[in-house]
C-alpha cells in the first residue's frame, strides 16, 4: 500500500521539529513515499513563510502528482491567501485523485474549494499532531488514514453525550421552547461540511464560504471558552446558516478553562441554548478535533446519517 505523500506548510511555521521528524519517519515506516516541499520547514513571523512562499507550496503541491497533500500544521495564515489560490490546479489535482488532508486552519482551504469548486477535500490529521506525537500515534485515526488511503473509508459512527436526550427544560434564561429530540432519525444524501468554528465564521459574508442548504455542518474548536463558541454559533445562526441545514454536529471543543463567574455557565450550556435555537438536530461528541482519537471527513462529500437513541452513523461512499 505504498502512498506518495506530499508534506508542506501552508500555515503557521513548524515551531516542534522533533514532531515533524518523527511524523516523517512513522509514515516512511509505514511504507510510504514521503516527499517534503522545499519550504516546509520555512519561518517568517509566526508564518512557514510570507505569502508568496506559502502560496508556491500549495501549488507545488497541487502540482506534485502524490496520492496524498498532507499539511504540517494549523495555526493561521491560509485565509491571506484566499484570492490569490489557482483553484483550478487544486481542483484538477483533486480530480486526478490526490487527497488533500488537514485540520484547523487548513478548513480556510476546504471551504474555500468548496465554495469555487465543489471539490472534495479532507479533514483529518497534520504531520505534526497526528503522526509526530511523542507515543505512538492514535490507533483509530491511523487506522482511518489507512481506510482513506486504500479507498475503504466510508464512515464514522459515535456515541452522543448522555445529554443527547435530556430534557431541555433546563436549558438556561431562555424564551423559547426546545424543539423535541428525536430519539430516532435519519439523514440521506446530504452534503457534509465544516471543520473549525472560528475559522469557518471568519468566512461568513466572503466568496470562499460554501452556501450549502441541505446540509451536514461539523463544527470543533481548541482553546475557546464557551461564551466565545456560542458567539459563533449565533453568527452562524442569526445569518441563516444553520437554519439551511438537514442537521449541526458538533465535534471535540477542547483545551479551554472555565472561570468562577461563569456560575454553571459551561459547554452544555451552550448546547442547550442552541437546541432552544434551531429545529433541525444538534448532535454532539463527532470524534473529530484536536484531540488524537479522530476519524477523517470528506469535506464536500454527499454523506448519510442515521441515529438511533445516542449512537450515530455517518456514512459516505457506500
Amino acid at each position: 500500500m505504498k502512498k506518495h505523500i506530499y508534506i508542506y506548510s501552508p500555515s503557521g511555521a513548524v515551531r516542534d521539529k522533533a514532531a515533524f521528524k518523527r511524523g516523517v519517519a512513522r509514515l516512511q515506516a509505514m511504507g510510504h513515499e514521503v516527499e517534503l516541499d522545499v519550504d516546509a520547514l520555512s519561518s517568517q513571523q509566526r508564518f512557514a513563510g510570507d505569502d508568496a512562499t506559502r502560496l508556491a507550496a500549495i501549488h507545488r503541491a497541487a502540482a506534485s502528482k502524490a496520492d496524498v497533500a498532507l499539511i504540517t500544521r494549523g495555526g493561521y495564515g491560509l485565509t491571506r491567501l484566499l484570492p490569490v489560490i489557482n483553484y483550478k490546479k487544486v481542483a484538477k489535482a483533486i480530480e486526478q485523485g490526490m487527497l488533500f488532508v488537514g485540520i484547523s486552519d487548513f478548513t480556510a482551504f476546504q471551504s474555500a474549494v468548496l465554495a469555487r469548486t465543489g471539490a472534495i477535500t479532507w479533514a483529518g490529521p497534520a504531520l505534526c499532531e497526528g503522526f509526530g506525537v511523542a507515543g505512538e500515534p492514535d490507533d483509530i485515526m491511523t487506522a482511518c488514514f489507512d481506510d482513506l488511503l486504500l479507498g475503504q473509508g466510508e464512515g464514522a459512527g459515535w456515541r452522543q453525550h448522555r445529554d443527547a436526550l435530556a430534557s431541555q427544560a433546563n436549558a438556561g434564561e431562555v424564551d423559547a421552547v426546545a424543539a423535541p429530540i428525536k430519539a430516532s432519525f435519519s439523514v440521506s444524501n446530504a452534503s457534509l461540511w465544516g471543520g473549525n468554528l472560528t475559522v469557518l465564521s471568519s468566512l461568513l459574508g466572503t466568496p470562499y464560504f460554501p452556501e450549502i442548504k441541505g446540509g451536514m455542518l461539523f463544527l470543533e474548536d481548541v482553546g475557546e471558552h464557551p461564551y466565545r463558541i456560542e458567539r459563533m454559533l449565533t453568527q452562524l445562526l442569526y445569518s441563516g446558516v444553520l437554519a439551511r441545514q438537514k442537521a449541526v454536529i458538533l465535534g471535540q471543543f477542547t483545551e479551554f478553562k472555565l472561570v468562577p463567574h461563569d456560575r454553571g455557565f459551561k459547554l452544555q450550556s451552550v448546547v442547550a441554548w442552541l437546541r432552544t435555537r434551531v429545529k433541525v438536530p444538534v448532535l454532539t461528541n463527532l470524534p473529530y478535533g484536536h484531540i488524537a482519537t479522530k476519524v477523517l471527513l470528506p469535506v464536500g462529500a454527499k454523506a448519510d446519517l442515521s441515529v438511533e437513541g445516542r449512537d450515530a452513523l455517518l456514512f459516505w461512499g457506500h
